[in-house]
C-alpha cells in the first residue's frame, strides 16, 4: 500500500512538473492573446463619410467592441460551438470524455471537444492538428486564459479574431462583406451562416458554396431552437430565408489615384498604416471624383477624335478640383484608366505650365502700380544670352504684332511677346526674387519664365492658382483632414496659407481673368449661371496643354499631354483641349449644388469707371493711365 501511495504521488508530481514545464514553454502564447493587439484594417472615407477603399497587411479586418455585438449572435455561436461557456473554467471535461469515446471507438480521432476558449487560441497561437501534445498545450492555455480574462473579453477577441473566409477576419469585417450589413442589422440566418464559418471557411464560403453555407446555417438555427433559444416561428422564418451575398473585392478602392496618393503621404508618419486600424477622412468627394474623371474623358475623347493617323499611345491627363477657401482636395483624377497606367500625373508628373503661368506675372505688375489698362508693347524683339551669345527671338502664336496693348487685352488674347516685354520691364532679377518668395520652385532664371518654362505638377500648381479666386491668399492644397487611430485619437490636419497679395488687388486679375473666358483663348470654358475666370496655358510645339479656372467656389485644373513629351497634334491648345472638359465638370457640379455662390464678390477699396462701354476696375496702387482718365472721364464714369 505504502508503494501504491508513493507511486501515485510521484506520478501527480511528475504530470505537475510537466504542466509547469509546458507551461514555462507556451506562457507567452497566453500574453499574445491577454494583450489582444491585431492587425486591423485602416478604412478610408470621403468627405461624406462614405467608404473609399480599406487598406490591411495580409489580414482584413475592423474591430467590434463586445457590446457592440449582438445578443442573438453570441447565443448563435454559444448554442453550435460550446453550450456551456459560460460555465466551464476553458475545458469542458464532460465533452472531452464524451469525445474520448467516440475516438477510441473509431480507433482514430474523429470528434473534438474545444471550448470557445480552445478554439481561440487554435486560431490564436496554436496549430489546428489534432495531436495530444497539442491538446494538452491548448488546455493549459485555455485555463491560463480563463484566469485572466472575462468570458466577455475571450469572446471579443473570439469574435475579432478568427477567419470568417473569403479573406474576411472577424465577424464585423464578414458582415459587411458578405452581406453589406452592420452586425445589429443581420438576419438570423444571415447569423447562422456567419456563425456555422470558422469550422470550414473555404467549405462554407457563401460567394463559392452557397448550399452549403445555407446548410450549415440552418444546422445553427435548428440547434438554437432545439435548446429553445428562438421561438417556432424564428426558427420557420430563418430556416426559409435565402439572404442575398455579395462577392466583391476587399479593398473596395473607388479612387485609386487619390488612396495611393494618401499612403504616400501618410507613410512617413504612420508606419503601421496598414494595419493600425485608422480611420483616416479625406476631403474628395466621391461624387465629384467620379465627375472629374467623366469630364477628363470628355476632353481626351475629343483629342483622339481630331488625331486620325497620329499615334496616341502615350496621350494622357490629370484633373484636380479644389475647394478655393479650404484648399480641400475635391476630386483628383491621375490618368485616364488607372488599370492601364498606375502613374499618377496629377501629382507625379511635372509640365510646363506654358501661358498658363502668366497670371502670376500681370498680378506682380498690378502690385508694382501698374493698371489693367496700363499699356505695354507687343512686338517683337530678340534676346541674347550673354553667357552662351545665343539669340532667341519669341513670337506670339498667331505670328503678329499689336503694338501697344491693354495688360488686360494682352492677357485675354495670351500675347506672348507683351507678356515677355513686360517682364523685362518689371526686371527679371526682381520678379524671380518674388516668385521665389512666393513659393515657386526651379524657375528659371531667364526670361523665358514669362512663358512658363519650368515643370509643376497639376495638384502642385492648384495652390498657387488659388491664390487669385481666394483673393490673394495662397493656400495650400491636403487630401487628408483628420486621421483617428484605434485608441479613437484624432488628428486633424488644415491647409497652410501665406498672403501674396491684397484683396482689391487680387480682384482685378480675377477680373481680368474672367475676360479670358468670356471673349479670349477660354471661350471653350465658359458656363452659363456663373461667373467662371481662367488661364489657358499651351507650351511650345504645343507639349503640354492646361485650362485653369475658377468659380467664386471651386477650382479645377485640367492638363493633357503625352507622357512621352512629344507634341500634340498641331492645333491643339489648352482652350480646345481643356476648356471643354472644365465646361463639362463644372456644368455637372452647378447640377450637384445648385446652392454654389455664382458671383465673384467685389471688395473694399476697388473703384470702377466705364470706358467704351465696358467696366473697368482700378485701385489706389493701380489707378488708371492718363490717358484713360480723360476718356472715361468724358463718357461720366464713375470716380473712385
Amino acid at each position: 500500500m505504502k508503494y501504491l501511495v508513493t507511486i501515485f504521488f510521484m506520478v501527480v508530481f511528475t504530470v505537475l512538473m510537466g504542466c509547469i514545464f509546458v507551461y514555462a514553454q507556451i506562457r507567452f502564447d497566453a500574453y499574445k492573446i491577454i494583450d489582444y493587439t491585431p492587425k486591423l484594417t485602416t478604412q478610408i472615407f470621403d468627405r461624406n463619410g462614405e467608404l473609399i477603399a480599406n487598406l490591411f497587411d495580409e489580414e482584413h479586418r475592423l474591430y467590434v467592441a463586445y457590446q457592440d455585438i449582438p445578443p442573438r449572435v453570441v447565443e448563435a455561436l454559444v448554442a453550435t460551438e460550446d453550450t456551456s461557456f459560460f460555465e466551464h473554467s476553458g475545458v469542458n471535461i464532460e465533452a472531452i470524455f464524451r469525445a474520448l469515446v467516440k475516438d477510441l471507438k473509431a480507433m482514430k480521432m474523429v470528434e473534438g471537444a474545444s471550448t470557445i476558449t480552445q478554439q481561440l487560441i487554435k486560431n490564436t497561437v496554436l496549430t489546428r492538428q489534432k495531436t495530444l501534445t497539442r491538446k494538452i498545450n491548448e488546455a493549459i492555455l485555455a485555463y491560463k486564459i480563463e484566469t485572466e480574462l472575462s468570458k466577455e473579453q475571450i469572446l471579443e477577441r473570439y469574435f475579432n479574431h478568427v477567419y470568417f473566409g473569403h479573406g474576411y477576419y472577424g465577424i464585423k469585417t464578414a458582415a459587411l462583406g458578405y452581406f453589406n450589413k452592420s452586425l445589429d442589422a443581420l438576419t438570423l440566418k444571415e447569423i447562422g451562416m456567419l456563425v456555422g464559418l470558422p469550422k470550414a471557411p473555404s467549405s462554407y464560403d457563401p460567394t463559392r458554396h452557397m448550399d452549403l453555407s445555407l446548410s450549415r446555417a440552418n444546422h445553427v438555427v435548428n440547434r438554437m431552437y432545439n435548446l429553445g433559444w428562438i421561438s417556432e416561428s424564428e426558427y420557420t422564418q430563418a430556416t426559409l430565408e435565402h439572404p442575398i451575398v455579395y462577392d466583391e473585392t476587399l479593398t473596395q478602392n473607388k479612387a485609386p489615384y487619390v488612396i495611393d496618393e494618401v499612403v504616400k503621404s501618410l507613410n512617413n508618419e504612420y508606419d503601421d498604416l496598414k494595419k493600425g486600424g485608422y480611420q483616416i477622412y479625406l476631403s474628395i468627394d466621391l461624387k465629384l471624383q467620379k465627375l472629374a474623371a467623366e469630364s477628363l474623358k470628355v476632353g481626351y475623347d475629343g483629342m483622339l477624335s481630331r488625331a486620325k493617323d497620329i499615334n496616341t499611345t502615350d496621350l494622357n491627363g490629370a484633373m484636380v478640383v479644389v475647394e478655393n477657401n479650404s484648399g480641400y482636395v475635391l476630386a483628383m483624377v491621375g490618368g485616364i484608366d488607372y488599370s492601364k497606367s498606375s502613374f499618377n500625373r496629377a501629382t507625379q508628373s511635372k509640365r510646363q505650365p506654358g501661358s498658363s503661368f502668366k497670371p502670376f506675372l500681370y498680378q506682380k505688375a498690378l502690385d508694382w502700380g501698374y493698371s489693367p489698362m496700363s499699356e505695354i508693347p507687343d512686338i517683337s524683339r530678340t534676346f541674347t544670352n550673354s553667357e552662351t551669345e545665343e539669340d532667341w527671338k519669341p513670337k506670339n502664336y498667331e505670328n503678329d504684332f499689336e503694338g501697344l496693348i491693354t495688360l488686360k487685352e494682352a492677357l485675354v488674347h495670351s500675347r506672348n511677346l507683351a507678356t515677355i516685354n513686360l517682364l523685362s520691364l518689371l526686371g527679371l532679377d526682381s520678379v524671380h526674387k518674388e516668385l521665389k518668395k512666393d513659393g515657386f520652385k526651379n524657375i528659371p532664371y531667364d526670361l523665358s519664365i514669362a512663358l512658363g518654362s519650368f515643370g509643376i505638377s497639376p495638384l502642385e500648381y492648384s495652390g498657387f492658382y488659388s491664390m487669385f479666386p481666394n483673393y490673394g491668399i495662397k493656400t495650400e492644397p491636403i487630401l487628408v483632414k483628420k486621421v483617428v487611430n484605434r485608441q479613437g485619437i484624432e488628428k486633424v490636419y488644415e491647409a497652410k496659407r501665406q498672403t501674396i497679395t491684397s484683396a482689391k488687388q487680387s480682384f482685378l486679375m480675377i477680373d481680368m481673368m474672367k475676360e479670358v473666358v468670356k471673349r479670349g483663348t477660354g471661350r471653350n470654358a465658359q458656363v452659363n449661371g456663373v461667373e467662371i475666370a481662367g488661364k489657358t496655358g499651351t507650351t511650345n510645339n504645343n507639349v503640354d496643354v492646361w485650362f485653369c479656372g475658377f468659380s467664386p467656389e471651386i477650382e479645377v485644373l485640367t492638363w493633357y499631354g503625352n507622357d512621352n513629351n512629344t507634341p500634340l497634334k498641331k492645333g491643339e491648345t489648352g482652350g480646345r483641349a481643356a476648356g471643354p472638359s472644365f465646361a463639362h465638370f463644372m456644368k455637372k457640379y452647378l447640377e450637384l449644388h445648385p446652392e454654389t455662390t455664382r458671383q465673384f464678390k467685389i471688395p473694399e477699396g476697388v473703384g470702377t469707371r466705364r470706358i467704351d462701354g465696358s467696366m473697368e476696375y482700378f485701385t489706389d496702387v493701380s489707378p488708371f493711365p492718363k490717358t484713360n482718365i480723360k476718356k472715361a472721364s468724358e463718357e461720366g464714369g464713375m470716380m473712385f
